[in-house]
């Protein structure tokens, strides 16, 4: 699995995936709409970033952005795979990737806003040292109609 950085030729991508997953099981919200047709302006250019995920085989099947909210604080957002490359683990390697290039970027906090709906990922969220956080919920839920769950980053222990 290779990982890439956002380019706009990969901005298409960016749309087809998130498209896919999210009229999959919910409704595109105006929201949507804007971020995953103009990634640039609305992740690239506010200081967030992207990347994808390219399998040996299936090419381009998976990304992530790290869309900045405000000074240290970033939502980890528009996570997908492709439905024919799910049950690769693209999404656990794509996962743990972007958490490792946000524990280098100057972040006091790394959250993710989803919906119960979405088991699996959540699942994977807590695998990884995403926690609950009602806080959250209350701060950034309210930027989708469908958010119910909202989820801290812990960053893990050094085992010294």
């Amino acid at each position: 699995m290779e990982f890439l950085k956002f380019s706009p030729q990969l901005a298409p991508y960016f749309d087809s995936i998130n498209r896919e997953w999210i009229s999959d099981m919910f409704v595109l919200e105006p929201i949507d709409e804007k971020v995953i047709s103009n990634p640039q302006t609305y992740v690239i250019d506010r200081g967030g970033y992207i990347w994808f995920a390219k399998h040996p085989e299936h090419g381009i099947v998976g990304t992530c952005a790290l869309l900045k909210r405000a000074d240290g604080i970033f939502e980890l957002t528009k996570m997908g795979v492709s439905s024919y490359a799910r049950g690769l683990k693209v999404g656990e390697k794509l996962l743990s990737f972007v958490i490792s290039k946000a524990e280098v970027i100057a972040y006091q906090t790394l959250f993710l806003l989803t919906n119960d709906k979405c088991q699996a990922a959540i699942h994977l969220y807590e695998k990884q040292g995403f926690v609950h956080d009602k806080e959250i919920l209350q701060t950034y839920g309210k930027a989708y109609t469908r958010c119910n769950v909202a989820m801290r980053y812990q960053r893990k222990k050094s085992q010294n």
